[in-house]
């Protein structure tokens, strides 16, 4: 199986330490990326994705860390366990912006405002690759050109603010792009952009991984943009993944409660105007006071005393999995 896949992530933990309380963000997480493929990433604002994809590339601030599990890399030179490589070392530098790089979800923060764009991008080839000054920014313009940017030999000598927000989120491309990676995360790509432009986004996403072989990580809340861009889905939360497979299995039959209420939940054109979006009851409870058990148990229509326990990760065939208690039949009722 791992000839199939490009990342493979088991029981995953990731906490921060808050002074006197502990928040597992990430909380026993497993999936697999496949080469050439898209996982979708969904869930609630604070269920862990971002935490996830940062845990990945070792990008956690100096309070959170890893605590258990193993993220395992399939490089074309063997097997990488970036779990046990330190964070700020050489091999995971390396590694970083060159086989694994990321988009991160506000351009606007990411982009540094005292340096050109064409600066910011043609860094992370200096970094990765033996190549000239001039190479590099012969590079960048061409992947600013391949990427939609009109004028892109002299729009590399802008700064970030003379940039648009659908431009900023090119350049962004272009940055993680620009040393061919093989696996590309993108947090919310289309997060703050209006409807056309988050159309350009997602079509120049589909481009890139059709042009490159490129495997993608696509963190969102979106289920629209999930069903048109992703392969597989793993559905999070509050720090677990409670449903994975296909994008036809997860969407097209939902077994997790918590699934079944977020995609009830999504407004579908044609729906009249005086029919009310269903919504999940209750909210996410504080993630350094997680309840017993399911964490949906409180907001759950079918939860019992059972589900004051951990349910178990049931397979329901095809890799399609969920963690629920109610799913031992294989159907939800």
């Amino acid at each position: 199986m791992s000839d199939d896949l490009i990342l493979k992530v088991e029981n995953l933990q990731t906490q921060f330490d808050l002074g006197r309380r502990v928040v597992k963000a990430v909380n026993g997480v497993s999936f697999h990326v496949k080469k050439g493929k898209t996982l979708g990433v969904v869930g609630e604002s604070g269920c862990g994705k971002s935490v996830t994809a940062h845990s990945i590339l070792q990008l956690l601030p100096k309070h959170g860390k890893i605590t258990g599990g193993s993220i395992t890399y399939y490089s074309d030179d063997g097997e990488i366990v970036l779990s046990r490589l330190p964070k700020n070392g050489s091999a995971m530098r390396a590694i970083r912006g060159k086989e694994i790089s990321m988009i991160f979800q506000d351009p606007m923060s990411s982009l540094n405002p005292v340096y050109t764009i064409g600066y910011q991008i043609s860094e992370n080839l200096l970094q990765h690759e033996k190549i000239s000054k001039k190479e590099a920014m012969e590079r960048t313009v061409e992947m600013l050109t391949s990427l939609g940017i009109p004028m892109a030999s002299s729009r590399v000598r802008d700064y970030p603010h003379q940039f648009s927000g659908g431009m900023k989120q090119r350049a962004m491309i272009a940055m993680a792009m620009v040393c061919n990676p093989k696996l590309l995360i993108a947090d919310e790509p289309t997060t703050a952009l209006d409807v056309t432009i988050q159309a350009q986004i997602l079509e120049l996403m589909k481009e890139v991984q059709k042009k490159y072989g490129t495997s993608i990580i696509l963190i969102t809340h979106n289920m629209g943009i999930v069903a048109d861009m992703a392969d597989d889905v793993a559905v999070m939360y509050m720090g677990r993944i409670v449903e994975f497979g296909t994008v036809r299995q997860v969407l097209g039959s939902p077994q997790h409660p918590y699934t079944k209420a977020l995609l009830k939940s999504v407004p579908v054109l044609g729906v009249g105007k005086n029919e009310r979006l269903e919504t999940i009851r209750g909210s996410t409870p504080d993630p350094s006071d997680l309840p017993p058990g399911c964490e949906f148990a409180p907001r759950c229509d079918f939860a019992d005393d059972q589900c004051k326990t951990v349910p178990p990760d049931v397979d329901l065939g095809g890799g399609h999995r969920v963690k629920c208690w109610k799913c031992k039949g294989g159907l939800l009722t």
